[in-house]
């Protein structure tokens, strides 16, 4: 219960901010409504339509009774409705939201696993040429920045070379597609911001198990493994990693909410039809209700998967006791 006030307290704020965030970027979203913020207006409206838009969507209601308004909407589910795209703000979350979910997770899952078989093999070769070999490459690859490193993959694999696709989640214009089909055209698209997403997670993962698997291997019953002519694998996945399992989770579930920045820009890059780049439109066109129902359902589900992994530390580790 202590932790669970805890994180709903966490909730509360990360509503409040959400709330007034987007009304402190400069800007009239009603501007971008009409088109009269690109200068290629098609529609000129007058003060007493504009005043009519702003009764329309709330814009004329003092801060703070917009504010009751927006927490009534988020214990009903109802983010509002977007003044950029004239649509419900529930409707275009839940459209891009399989495709962030996709590309985040597998990005997660494939960098886990390769920076758990990279971080147990540099600490295992520890001090020899493998490991510094590795160390360096890694540490030079986590200084490049997710947009740069997106270009770079998109001029190479989609420009010079045509291997991939160069943006969007699935091919316009065909029909009829079959299951295996539509599958294969999702994951063609997806392979570079995937690979993007993922080589930007590996640093950060092998520096964790390495440091990890070099301190635990220095314990006496690593020693005693030793002595007692165990195999290697068996020493270091069945023994050192074991032990190391509950750093390298709680670092997994925090990669979660870094994650959701490198997300934001491969898919801007990529021009991914995913939640980041949805959140990218909203914030250019001060499209306030769309902003705020994005950021609600990241920030909801990154503390929600944190509190379940708390719920789960007791049974991995049972010496937590709060």
């Amino acid at each position: 219960m202590k932790r669970l006030i805890e994180y709903l307290i966490t909730i509360w704020i990360i509503i409040t901010i959400n709330f007034l965030l987007p009304k402190l970027i400069p800007g009239d979203p009603l501007l971008y409504l009409t088109g009269e913020a690109s200068g290629d207006a098609s529609i000129h409206i007058d003060e007493i339509t504009r005043e009519k838009l702003k009764q329309y969507y709330g814009l004329d209601q003092p801060v703070f009774q917009q504010y009751l308004h927006y927490l009534k909407g988020i214990f009903t589910l109802d983010f509002g409705y977007s003044i950029h795209y004239r649509t419900n703000v529930s409707k275009l979350i839940l459209q891009t939201l399989p495709w962030t979910v996709f590309l985040i997770f597998a990005a997660i899952f494939i960098s886990l696993f390769i920076g758990i078989f990279l971080g147990v093999l540099s600490a295992w070769k520890k001090d020899k040429l493998a490991d510094k070999g590795l160390l360096m490459v890694i540490m030079g690859t986590s200084a490049i920045p997710p947009f740069l490193l997106a270009l770079v993959f998109q001029i190479i694999f989609s420009i010079k070379l045509d291997i991939f696709p160069v943006s969007g989640g699935l091919t316009s214009f065909k029909e009829n597609l079959s299951l295996i089909e539509k599958s294969a055209d999702i994951f063609w698209h997806s392979a570079l911001p995937i690979a993007v997403l993922t080589i930007v997670l590996i640093p950060d993962n092998y520096l964790l198990i390495r440091n990890t698997i070099i301190k635990v291997l220095s314990e006496d019953y690593i020693f005693v493994a030793k002595m007692k002519g165990l195999p290697k694998h068996i020493i270091m996945f069945r023994h050192a990693l074991r032990n190391a399992l509950l750093p390298i989770l709680t670092h997994a579930s925090l990669r979660l909410g870094l994650a959701v920045g490198g997300m934001i820009f491969v898919e801007i890059v990529f021009s991914y039809p995913g939640m980041g780049n949805l959140m990218y439109q909203s914030v250019l066109t001060h499209d306030y209700p769309l902003t705020q129902g994005i950021f609600f359902v990241i920030t909801i589900t990154v503390i929600t998967i944190n509190f379940l992994l708390d719920l789960v530390y007791r049974f991995i580790d049972p010496r937590i006791k709060n």
